[in-house]
């Protein structure tokens, strides 16, 4: 996973080594394998790999990592240091921010934030404005 430095320092290479270059809108890594539309934004230190896709104008910032099978789409936005990963969606203006994780089959949609160190997984679904943020941990079958 290690195979660079800046200043001797080891970096860890962007998406694990993946070949990739930069978005054009922003910056950041994209792996050959995902699919990133030029109306998305990614930021210069976030990351989009594996065969995850981000459409529309929706955002990676920060140091944000999109990865797996996972989708964001809508004017969703995933910042910080959040991961969206697995087959999770996020869309409709939703916002994962923070050290929050959105994975497995979960949805975020219509409004809805994750923040904080919240975790959302299993078959979760959280829309509507709903916030779960903190320490939260919504899982397998939650509707919210």
């Amino acid at each position: 996973m290690f195979g660079f430095s800046l200043n001797g320092i080891a970096e860890p290479r962007p998406c694990g080594g993946a070949k990739g270059k930069p978005h054009s809108n922003g910056g950041g890594f994209v792996a050959n394998t995902a699919r990133v539309e030029p109306t998305a934004f990614i930021g210069s230190d976030a990351q989009v790999c594996d065969f995850a896709k981000v459409r529309d104008n929706s955002r990676v910032t920060d140091n944000a990592r999109v990865f797996d099978n996972a989708w964001i789409f809508d004017n969703a936005w995933v910042s910080g240091n959040a991961r969206v990963y697995g087959n999770a969606v996020v869309y409709e203006n939703a916002w994962i921010y923070g050290n929050a994780w959105v994975t497995d089959n979960a949805w975020v949609s219509d409004n809805a934030w994750v923040s904080g160190n919240a975790q959302v997984y299993g078959n979760a679904v959280i829309y509507e404005n709903a916030r779960v943020y903190g320490n939260a941990q919504i899982s397998y079958g939650a509707v919210k």
